[in-house]
């Protein structure tokens, strides 16, 4: 029997205060922080076949079979979707999946929309998420080439490093990006430092219906703008998004990304729409440092308070997932 793209997928799970645990017969614990590194270089290992690196953080409201079942999903879509004739410079395409879970589970009221926000938010700023999460892109970043080396970031077998996030799971891959592209000595696998910075290992970001104000890369996230990041901030939106429309708005005063796309941030945002699969993006339509794609036509379902929020698992994605991956060669 073939393998699939979700055979390879490893899991890994963050406490309320974004520590890693660790699973053993005696329940979930720590992970102590001397053995963080060790844990990730044993636990975390891409087979040499492996091409493409996904890192994928799921949203609000999601349990953790929720969870592997949207990574399972979307690895279909991408396999279903992907040849060489229609992605010719994506030769071949086998991604190895890390999802990254966390405790998103609220009431779908206001009030649980505010205290998931505040915890995502939390985990980060004042948890360890986003040191965890950065230490653990430094660990797949080790498989890596030196950048210097080839005129895009792969790694000795070739393979390519992306981030997935969805909904507040943006804001937790934003918060270590951030925290990595900062003065921290152990980050996202630093080659010496050279003017006018030091490379960041990241081929691609993707931020599907992103729970954040549609300021937030010019408020917060402002370290993304000047991050030497290899590839595109790429955020979808919908209008059918009421998450990030109706609640975001009562909860923070401001329209979500996930509802408006991307405002004001550190550089120009180039606007486009949400491309049918049989529609290939140009090179010169992605390569942008943030990229807002308007998916009004495309997320449409879900019914009760979060309205289209979750409908980002769709065969559009993958054709976007994987026209990143390859613009990314």
């Amino acid at each position: 029997m073939s393998e699939s793209a979700a055979d390879h997928v490893h899991t890994v799970d963050l406490a309320p205060d974004g520590w890693l645990l660790e699973h053993t017969a005696a329940g979930p614990r720590p992970v102590p922080a001397d053995h963080l590194d060790d844990h990730f270089a044993e636990e975390l290992r891409p087979p040499e076949r492996a091409t493409d690196l996904i890192v994928y953080v799921h949203g609000w409201q999601t349990s953790p079979e929720s969870a592997r079942a949207a990574v399972d999903r979307l690895l279909a879509l991408a396999e279903e979707r992907y040849s060489p004739e229609r992605y010719p410079g994506l030769r071949p395409w086998r991604p190895w999946t890390v999802l990254i879970r966390w405790p998103s589970r609220s009431l779908p009221s206001l009030g649980g929309y505010r205290r998931i926000r505040d915890r995502a938010h939390a985990m980060s700023t004042e948890g360890h998420a986003a040191r965890v999460i950065g230490r653990l892109l430094g660990c797949l970043d080790t498989h890596r080439a030196d950048p210097a080396a080839a005129p895009v970031l792969a790694n000795r077998d070739g393979q390519y490093l992306h981030l997935v996030g969805h909904s507040f799971g943006c804001r937790l891959l934003c918060e270590a990006v951030q925290w990595a592209a900062g003065e921290e000595p152990v980050t996202l696998g630093w080659s010496t430092p050279e003017p006018p910075g030091r490379p960041f290992t990241v081929d691609s970001v993707l931020l599907l219906q992103m729970a954040a104000p549609r300021d937030a890369f010019a408020d917060t996230f402002t370290a993304l703008g000047e991050a030497p990041l290899r590839g595109p901030v790429v955020a979808t939106y919908s209008r059918h998004d009421r998450a990030t429309g109706f609640w975001h708005l009562r909860a923070e005063r401001r329209a979500g990304v996930g509802y408006a796309g991307i405002g004001t941030a550190p550089a120009a945002v180039s606007a486009i729409r949400m491309r049918p699969v049989d529609e290939p993006y140009p090179l010169t339509v992605l390569d942008h440092r943030f990229v807002s794609v308007d998916a009004s036509e495309v997320f449409v379902r879900g019914r009760g308070p979060a309205g289209a929020h979750s409908d980002h698992l769709r065969a559009e994605t993958a054709h976007l997932l994987l026209s990143l991956a390859e613009h990314g060669r």
